[in-house]
């Protein structure tokens, strides 16, 4: 039996979800091109991830002469949110305030905002819009 396609995104699909977030719309190849130095992956392989990604509504194409263009439709905050709200009620029965628990006994968040704060006047962590 097939495993159930999950609507959120695999790891994978996140890699080609950032190059076109980061590139804009991309050609098949020329996503191929932008995770080559990174995490090589086959032509084929790329478009069966681009395919499913369009199924699941984060991307859409249009055809460019023989080619077909790949552009996003779920911007990155977008694409947070939902993997959040899954986060949320899978593990903490949809308690926000469980999950803040979590955070502040696991992790040092009040030096991880001054990395962040830092980071970003650097210009090395990039401002998200809307």
């Amino acid at each position: 039996m097939a495993r159930k396609k999950s609507p959120f995104l695999t790891e994978a699909e996140l890699e080609i979800m950032e190059v076109l977030w980061t590139h804009g719309p991309c050609r098949v190849r020329d996503v191929v091109q932008h995770l080559a130095p990174r995490r090589p992956k086959a032509y084929t392989t790329v478009l069966t991830l681009l395919q499913i990604l369009e199924e699941k509504g984060y991307v859409r194409h249009q055809e460019d002469e023989r080619a077909h263009v790949f552009y996003p439709v779920v911007d990155r905050r977008e694409a947070r949110r939902q993997a959040v709200s899954y986060l949320l009620h899978r593990f903490f029965a949809g308690s926000p305030e469980l999950l803040a628990a979590h955070l502040f006994e696991e992790h040092d968040l009040a030096q991880a905002f001054e990395k962040a704060a830092r980071a970003r006047k650097k210009g090395k962590l990039p401002r998200e819009g809307p």
